[in-house]
């Protein structure tokens, strides 16, 4: 497994590429553009880019550790 480079929220832009989804959940690209198709994570489509923004990412993250119900 692949160790996370983000060090804080702070760290993240407002909006996320699928390299940066990548590097904060200590994945691989594949993996983060698997993670980014499905249908509950919060992804936004602008043209044929996939983003999702900042604050949709860490809900989503808190949601999946059991965080937030």
């Amino acid at each position: 497994m692949k160790h996370s480079s983000i060090q804080s929220y702070a760290d993240l832009p407002l909006f996320l590429n699928a390299k940066l989804v990548a590097q904060a959940l200590g994945v691989s690209i594949s993996t983060a553009y698997e993670v980014m198709h499905e249908p509950s994570f919060p992804t936004l489509r602008v043209g044929s880019r996939m983003v999702v923004p900042k604050e949709k990412f860490m809900q989503w993250a808190e949601e999946q550790s059991g965080g937030v119900k």
